[in-house]
């Protein structure tokens, strides 16, 4: 053994892996081992590509790039003709470490990721109201003044498949500085378009542009904070996923007296002021990027080539990484049972968030005669169902996974990704109570607080379910957790895109609205079986799956 090799076994510190860890990883070491130098903190700063403990030896130079086929056939990285390199670490108690940084910093960096992340979620609702006279204003119809929502939400979907890529080549920061400032530039055509054409295309633009930030703000969070700390700026980042379509109505309610440009006026201010504070609070966070940084001033500085990382080792053209990144998502929503059925179910839950952004204001201001700015006010029922979860449900599964956790470690197991499901579970039995509350209490001689605690029974629901089905997901998938992600993201921005193209009419049909909202909830009780059925039989299935954690 090396001197080296000899250094880095004794002095690094390594970390527990997790499937939010996973994610945090390059795609070209995704499906390979993780790499020892993202996870290790050692003295030198370096540890040697021959290494022991379990892990392989890097394939030389000159040989041939190890690929996901190789790893499905059992096979390992070759031993002959390896190179002995320098693989770049973090330094223990390294002050250039995101990990290392002070939790006042850490919270202000947090903070500013946050609102980045609010800026893109109220722009997909705070131009819901008052759509009937943009079309009038504009001379155009209802439907065309739709797609602003629509080709928004599916910007959603399609864009990290090609950011999540690009970030992780060129890291977080010149991401969120390029996308926020596209989002912030797409929508000026928005608040002083012309015609309806010019307001449709803006949409469309800036809801590509403003995808990208939700694709890294997660790994921009796990790029700072431990495990163990992580579970607040978490809850925040996901918290403000949901809340911030919610705040969108309330506040469009009353702004729309003013003219419904002042939307997106308000809009505009708000994304810019994120683009500032990310710009200005935000340096670069990713790990890879940061190691490959510092490996090419060490070349420099000291003149000896085998300093380097493994993502410079194993070099991959744009297009293949692109090409993977597009395509493993597809597959496996085709081929994986859990994540198929989960991706259906995360689809019907943001569908029906759509569906209430419109049918709110049908149900309290056709039925109830509530002004435009009571009807924003109406979507804070969903937002203290929401916000309750947080303080009922969620602590007990903490509770519950601990508890399973360390029946585990008892057992010498690790614990099962069932384990996250019971939240999941309760939440899939609140959610059709809620929308049938909300479905039967929608009439002019009940009181109006009927339909908002239908609301709030489905906001409480919506997060339970969201929580336990991506964390599910995560850990039942936690080597291929970024493409997990992936094909449920993608999935669920399309069912929500496809929405407001057709809810007005649905809510005017023949059936009525208290049917339109009993279809629906009819539709989630076909569902209430997914997350039992999983937690019964999903180790037998995730058994049977090339791609499932074991």
């Amino acid at each position: 053994m090396t001197e080296h090799a000899q250094t880095s076994n004794l002095d690094h510190q390594h970390r527990r892996i997790t499937g939010q860890d996973a994610l945090n990883f390059p795609i070209n070491t995704e499906a390979g081992p993780v790499t020892d130098e993202y996870l290790v903190r050692t003295t030198s700063g370096f540890i040697s590509a021959s290494r022991e403990e379990g892990t392989s030896q890097p394939l030389a130079q000159n040989e041939r790039r190890f690929d996901d086929r190789a790893l499905l056939r059992g096979e390992s990285y070759p031993e002959k003709g390896a190179q002995e390199v320098k693989l770049v670490t973090w330094k223990v108690d390294d002050p250039q470490d995101p990990r290392n940084w002070s939790n006042s910093i850490k919270w202000v960096r947090t903070m500013a990721v946050t609102f980045a992340c609010f800026s893109v979620a109220i722009g997909s609702s705070i131009v819901v109201m008052d759509m009937d006279v943009v079309a009038e204003d504009l001379n155009t119809s209802l439907d065309v003044v739709h797609l602003t929502v629509s080709l928004f939400v599916l910007g959603f979907g399609v864009g990290p498949l090609l950011f999540s890529p690009l970030s992780e080549m060129y890291g977080r920061q010149p991401i969120f500085f390029v996308s926020l400032g596209l989002y912030f530039a797409f929508t000026f055509p928005s608040a002083f378009a012309p015609n309806a054409a010019t307001l449709v295309v803006g949409r469309a633009l800036a809801g590509i542009s403003a995808s990208a930030p939700m694709t890294v703000i997660g790994g921009t969070i796990a790029d700072m904070w431990d495990l163990e700390y992580r579970g607040l700026p978490m809850a925040l980042f996901s918290g403000t996923v949901f809340i911030g379509p919610v705040i969108g109505p309330v506040i469009a309610g009353y702004l729309s007296s003013a003219g419904w440009r002042w939307n997106y006026y308000l809009l505009l201010i708000i994304v810019g002021v994120a683009w500032v504070t990310t710009t200005i609070f935000l340096p670069e966070t990713y790990a890879p990027v940061l190691l490959r940084r510092r490996a090419k001033k060490l070349r420099k500085e000291t003149g000896d080539p085998t300093y380097m990382t493994e993502q410079e080792r194993y070099k991959r053209p744009l297009s293949d990484i692109i090409k993977t990144a597009l395509f493993r998502p597809m597959e496996m929503l085709v081929m994986e049972p859990i994540i198929l059925f989960i991706t259906l179910y995360l689809s019907l839950i943001y569908s029906i968030l759509y569906i209430f952004f419109f049918a709110f204001p049908i149900v309290f201001g056709e039925l109830y005669h509530f002004s435009l700015g009571s009807i924003g006010l109406s979507f804070l029922s969903i937002l203290i169902g929401m916000l309750g979860s947080f303080f009922t449900i969620l602590p007990y599964q903490k509770v519950l996974y601990l508890r399973a956790t360390a029946e585990a470690d008892a057992a010498g197991r690790i614990v099962a990704p069932e384990a996250r499901l019971p939240v999941m579970m309760v939440g899939s039995i609140a959610l059709p109570i809620g929308l049938f509350i909300f479905a039967w209490t929608s009439y002019p001689n009940v009181f109006w607080i009927g339909p908002m605690f239908g609301g709030g029974i489905f906001g409480w629901a919506m997060i339970s379910i969201y929580v336990g089905a991506n964390s599910y997901v995560i850990d039942s998938f936690s080597t291929y957790a970024a493409s997990a992600m992936a094909a449920k993201t993608f999935m669920s921005r399309v069912a929500g895109a496809s929405i407001p193209m057709f809810v007005d009419r649905y809510y005017q049909s023949a059936i009525g609205i208290n049917w339109a909202s009993a279809v629906i909830g009819f539709t989630a009780l076909i569902m209430v079986p997914i997350p039992f059925i999983f937690y019964k039989y999903g180790a037998r299935i995730r058994a049977a799956s090339k791609k499932a954690s074991s």
